[in-house]
């Protein structure tokens, strides 16, 4: 049965704040870039012709009403964004290292993002998906946790592909054994996850990319497809068998790595969305990694998330 929209995501939608250059008496400057994960992937979702909508809250100010027309322009469906009324819209501040990596500090206590309810959630969008994609951001505080767990059990339900990248924020979680918690509860109900290097060591304790993605598979046997990002270091993915690696373009040029990880997993949707889940071989998932590591190196060299994202032509030309 023919589904309204290919990817409807749940959570964050905030502003980051990264640094652009310093003024005349040597202040840092700071630019205001939509993003919050889950708007990312469904932005670059829809630069590769996607049918996406949004799920989530922002506050009745100035950020939220930027927020609303920026998901507007990029085609993404915002029918089911609220407006709080109390809480503000949540703020990000990203320090950039030299190397292009980053630290977050959060304004967000709460942040209207936290504040939305099981109730409030478009239960007929989330069965009219045929992916439904979530983080670990909209499950900090129980609220917007029990929000989340509803909206992907309905959309499991409804037979949808389940997506899920943990998207680690320490800073944001009362404590480190909260968040392996959940993270936990999200691999058991996804078939898709990526996973970046830091949080397949933070969740099984390996180094090892292969031994850790195995312990995950083990343990977790409804994952489909696995993907482990490591920044400049490549991309690696499982998938009943087969097993494979591409390495990180080497073309230089980064200057932040925010919304990376984001494009990448945007691009394993679409590949699913086009090629399928089941019955992929290796050289499917060579395809799908080449196309998303040079999609997320490209974003690596401009500033911010949702504006930066690349046309298909774009990324096809450079491979």
């Amino acid at each position: 049965m023919k589904k309204r929209f290919d990817v409807v995501a749940l959570g964050e939608l905030l502003i980051d704040f990264t640094e652009n250059g310093t003024s005349a008496q040597g202040n840092p400057l700071m630019e205001a870039n939509p993003g919050g994960a889950p708007c990312n992937v469904l932005a670059m979702l829809e630069k590769l012709g996607k049918n996406c909508a949004f799920i989530g809250k922002v506050g009745d100010d100035l950020f939220g009403k930027m927020l609303r027309d920026e998901i507007v322009r990029a085609g993404i469906c915002d029918d089911a964004l609220l407006t709080d009324s109390e809480a503000r819209t949540t703020l990000a501040f990203v320090k950039t290292f030299p190397n292009g990596d980053r630290d977050f500090s959060f304004y967000r206590n709460p942040g209207a993002d936290m504040m939305l309810r099981e109730d409030e959630l478009p239960l007929a969008m989330l069965q009219d998906t045929r992916i439904f994609h979530f983080g670990t951001l909209s499950m900090t505080h129980p609220a917007v946790r029990r929000a989340t767990k509803t909206a992907v059990l309905t959309a499991k339900e409804a037979g949808a592909v389940i997506s899920f990248d943990p998207n680690l924020r320490p800073p944001l979680w009362a404590n480190l054994e909260e968040a392996k918690a959940q993270i936990a509860w999200g691999l058991s109900q996804c078939d898709i996850l990526k996973i970046a290097d830091n949080e397949l060591l933070f969740m099984t304790g390996e180094e090892d990319f292969d031994r850790g993605a195995a312990m995950l598979r083990e343990q977790y046997p409804n994952i489909r497809i696995l993907n482990v990002t490591a920044g400049g270091d490549g991309s690696w993915s499982w998938c009943a068998e087969h097993q494979a690696f591409e390495p990180a373009s080497t073309r230089g040029g980064v200057i932040e790595t925010t919304g990376a990880g984001d494009t990448f997993c945007a691009c394993v949707l679409n590949d699913v969305l086009e090629h399928g889940i089941d019955n992929r071989e290796e050289t499917d998932l060579h395809r799908m990694l080449r196309f998303a590591n040079m999609a997320a190196w490209i974003v690596t060299t401009r500033k911010g998330a949702i504006r930066s994202m690349p046309e298909r032509t774009e990324v096809e030309t450079l491979l």
